[in-house]
């Protein structure tokens, strides 16, 4: 347990005869450039000063300063503190300033190395993860996924031994998919292909695992056999006039909705779009770097431009950063992440008094849209970035009007 700390002078002064002291003014500088507010300045310095404080008490090097060190004072220390004010004491507060003190100590070459990174499984991790991308061209979030699975089943098995296959056997892959009390069919395909993805990998370095992959259990999944669930136009409608009420950022996320809505795109896909993808005079937009890992050029529609642009002419912060999307908090000249889509979208669902979680029904909704119109489904699986049609064909079977015009009678009825 840490000793008790009392602090009762100024953050300034906390800092003078600490390890932390000689990095003080770059820390601020750093903060300057994120055009943090000088209030938030302030209390983040006072974070970092009661870190440095501890960090003195607890006799620790420079080198030893990284996220385990952090961990450790808001788990040990944050919760018997008695430390007098200014000291900041809000989790939420140490966390982010501390965050930001361990980005400038990088910078500088300084702190602790994580130990995890110089394991076997680590390593195998990592080379799992340049296989799937170099080769594979699997998206981001699917090797994420992977990657996490994988090294649960490898760390259950070696620890931070060396990884030999041939000690695995069968029946151990068998109750890794399945679970110890049972797992459903979907978490058993996501967990099963993982595995068998990692044994591919293998496989073609060398490794004889036939026996293993043989084994891995295979949950039942009939192919398209589910509807997608979609929205019709007039809840688009609803919806996108939600985003007339006034609420910070609301420009930035009518246009990144718009996105979802009009052109199909993914999160993703809406968080890396950047200002020179978009070709005015033509009235195009280019998606470089998506899921299947190709170009594609689509053409912007006039609605979805038009939020764009009075975003980037009336909301969208000064930056040096290229992303047309933006964050609106420090810190700045940084492009947002895939949870402010989804943030966004989800609002938007609040503000219609509906309960919806999914935002990818947007993607679903324009091809229901779309093959509601008469669009041939090429056409469809173009607009979507398919590769196979029979990934587009799914919303064949949202289309009731159509399939009711061509259903036959059932045998033996009157109509």
């Amino acid at each position: 347990m840490s000793q008790e700390i009392v602090v009762q002078a100024q953050p300034h002064m906390w800092l003078e005869d600490s390890i932390l002291q000689p990095y003080v003014s770059r820390y601020g500088a750093h903060l300057r450039r994120g055009r943090y507010a000088p209030s938030t300045q302030r209390v983040y310095l006072c974070c970092v000063a009661h870190f440095a404080y501890w960090l003195t008490a607890e006799q620790c090097s420079l080198s030893m300063i990284g996220e385990a060190m952090v961990a450790r004072f808001l788990s040990e220390h944050l919760p018997v503190c008695s430390c007098l004010y200014p000291v900041r004491r809000s989790r939420h507060e140490l966390r982010a300033a501390l965050a930001q003190l361990l980005e400038v100590l990088r910078a500088e070459g300084i702190g602790a190395q994580d130990p995890a990174s110089d394991t076997a499984v680590a390593q195998e991790l990592a080379r799992f993860d340049k296989h799937m991308r170099d080769v594979w061209g699997l998206a981001d979030s699917t090797r994420r996924q992977r990657g996490r699975i994988v090294g649960e089943f490898l760390l259950a098995h070696f620890s931070d031994q060396p990884i030999t296959l041939s000690k695995i056997g069968t029946t151990a892959v068998r109750r890794f998919v399945l679970g110890d009390h049972g797992r459903s069919p979907g978490t058993i395909r996501v967990i099963g292909g993982a595995i068998g993805c990692y044994l591919r990998f293998r496989s073609m370095s060398g490794d004889r695992v036939s026996e293993l992959t043989a084994t891995i259990p295979r949950a039942a999944h009939w192919r398209l056999s589910s509807l997608p669930e979609v929205l019709s136009d007039a809840e688009i409608d609803e919806l996108l006039q939600s985003f007339d009420q006034p609420f910070p950022s609301h420009r930035r996320a009518y246009a990144m909705t718009r996105c979802l809505i009009d052109l199909g795109l993914r999160s993703s896909e809406v968080v890396n779009l950047r200002l020179e993808d978009i070709n005015w005079a033509d009235g195009t937009i280019s998606l470089i770097g998506t899921k299947g890992r190709r170009a594609d050029l689509l053409p912007l529609p006039s609605a979805t431009g038009s939020a764009i642009a009075a975003y980037l002419r009336e909301e969208r912060p000064q930056t040096s950063n290229r992303a047309i999307f933006v964050r609106h908090v420090a810190p700045y000249d940084e492009p947002i992440e895939k949870g402010v889509v989804k943030r966004a979208v989800l609002a938007g669902y609040r503000r219609c008094g509906w309960t919806r979680t999914g935002v990818h029904i947007l993607r679903h909704s324009v091809a229901s849209r779309l093959l509601r119109t008469g669009v041939p489904m090429k056409d469809i699986a173009d607009v979507l970035r398919h590769r196979s049609l029979d990934t587009s064909a799914i919303y064949a079977k949202v289309d009731l009007t159509k399939l009711s015009a061509v259903a036959l009678p059932w045998p033996g009825s009157t109509s």
